[in-house]
């Protein structure tokens, strides 16, 4: 879904475009949300790519 907002957009029409949206797109799909977040690492996430790369060879 596209939504064009122009420089004479008023704040007020903006927020209304806004809640059109987050409402269809509940609607359609599954709500990806709970899986947006921190991810705790126990290594350094350098050390993780080095260990993962040398997996090709």
């Amino acid at each position: 879904m596209t939504i064009i907002i122009n420089k004479n957009t008023t704040k007020k029409e903006f927020v209304k475009l806004l809640s059109s949206l987050k409402k269809s797109k509940k609607e359609i799909g599954i709500d990806l949300s709970k899986h947006c977040g921190v991810l705790k690492l126990k290594k350094d996430a350098l050390q993780i790519q080095k260990e993962i790369r040398n997996d090709w060879e």
